[in-house]
């Protein structure tokens, strides 16, 4: 942070860019190796050479059905944030991916990605490919489990399987605005000002939103639903098997607002019912 140097570019409340290329963000939160509500956490730093990190959510044993042979699931997520904003130590991601932990009986590792506008894009999805199992990414890195989905397929990755990918509300774009995100009533964790700022810090010099990353081809009130829809129907049309799960009345990553989750019963039971969801997708795969 460089609170003396003047503010170059600004989404507000999210990211701060410096005259000298310093950023501001926040919203972190510790680990904890104890057990809280079932579920421990750690950050680890896998590759000291390349600073590859990644924060680990471990179920409590007593949590895990002993005719698992003791073989769990494992969850590899991608944060989202347009590239730009969150970590894998982001509070609201706690919530969410403990519950999902605790309640699908899995380990996550939660990978620290390189953020824009210091590193611009493919720079989060060339990361993202060093690390990969059974992808999970959110909002715009949604869209990196497609495209390490779509490498994993030209690569021998022996002895690691990639067994599905779950795409969270995936950040899908193009140059040419969808009637979604031009009509449907903006939220307090998507604006159509916050993606556009985000998007033109994250792409590559020269790039546009038809970029192969943002556009490679969710909720009912998200800003990006229509290309989500879109892409569920192109992946169908190449033969690939695609299930779909819809929380009607919810906005983009409403799941990761846990005071509307603690204050409103509609949005804690759209949230358990998405949960549920992913646990039976892990169960069947």
């Amino acid at each position: 942070m460089a609170p003396n140097q003047p503010i170059v570019k600004e989404v507000t409340g999210w990211l701060r860019v410096f005259a000298d290329g310093t950023t501001d963000r926040t919203w972190t939160g510790p680990p904890h190796r104890g057990f809280i509500d079932g579920v421990a956490t750690h950050n680890v730093v896998i590759d000291t050479n390349s600073s590859v990190a990644v924060r680990i959510y471990i179920p409590e044993k007593n949590m895990i059905d002993t005719q698992d042979k003791n073989k769990l699931p494992l969850l590899l997520q991608f944060h989202g944030g347009d590239f730009c904003i969150s970590r894998a130590d982001w509070f609201m991601y706690y919530h969410f991916y403990a519950c999902l932990v605790r309640t699908a009986r899995a380990v996550c590792v939660s990978v620290y990605l390189p953020l824009a506008p210091e590193h611009k894009l493919p720079a989060a999805c060339d990361e993202a490919y060093a690390d990969f199992l059974f992808l999970v990414g959110d909002s715009t890195c949604g869209n990196l489990v497609h495209q390490l989905a779509a490498r994993a397929g030209d690569t021998n990755t022996d002895p690691v399987h990639l067994s599905s990918g779950i795409l969270l509300h995936p950040g899908f774009l193009r140059a040419e605005p969808s009637k979604s995100f031009l009509e449907t009533p903006e939220m307090p964790l998507l604006t159509r000002e916050m993606v556009n700022k985000f998007i033109s810090l994250a792409l590559p010099v020269g790039s546009t939103k038809d970029h192969p990353i943002t556009c490679p081809m969710g909720s009912l009130n998200d800003l990006l639903r229509d290309l989500e829809l879109e892409y569920c129907e192109a992946m169908e049309a190449a033969g690939k098997d695609v299930e779909v799960s819809m929380n009607r009345g919810m906005g983009h990553n409403f799941y990761f607002n846990k005071l509307a989750i603690d204050m409103d019963p509609e949005s804690a039971a759209q949230a358990d019912k998405l949960i549920e969801a992913i646990t039976n997708f892990i169960s069947r795969h």
